[in-house]
């Protein structure tokens, strides 16, 4: 994107490490060109398992560079969670996406994909494509 605006992405785990890891591991294959805005939002805010809301939305406001925010989810709550605070509309940055995506594959494609700079429907597009990616 030409006017500096850059997708963010919202990586939502029941466990604050995998959320973390699974950031870590994008941003590193992404490799070292454009940085992109990727915040974890794993766990409870007392460190437990599960999935919060407000971590969820903080995760986001930080993330959110006025292209629009991919959210990523591993399991069942986070998936519901997010789509409550999509749904409620007044949360979550403007033009916030739930990307259907496997968690880890679809993290890095994701992650790759907004470092070319691209907008919101290609880093969702690339996300979704990773349940395509075959391993054996």
């Amino acid at each position: 994107m030409s006017d500096g605006k850059q997708v963010g992405i919202v990586l939502v785990s029941h466990s604050a490490e995998v959320a973390a890891s699974v950031a870590e591991l994008a941003k590193g294959l992404a490799g070292g060109g454009v940085s992109v805005p990727v915040a974890a939002a794993g766990g409870t805010e007392g460190g437990g398992l599960g999935t919060s809301s407000e971590l969820i939305a903080a995760a986001a406001a930080s993330v959110d560079r006025g292209a629009g925010v991919a959210v990523l989810t591993d399991l069942g709550s986070a998936v519901l969670t997010v789509k409550a605070l999509v749904a409620e509309g007044d949360e979550l940055p403007d033009n916030t996406r739930l990307v259907d995506a496997p968690f880890v594959e679809g993290a890095v494609a994701a992650v790759v994909t907004a470092a070319t700079g691209a907008d919101l429907a290609a880093v969702e597009a690339a996300a979704a494509e990773a349940y395509t990616y075959r391993k054996v």
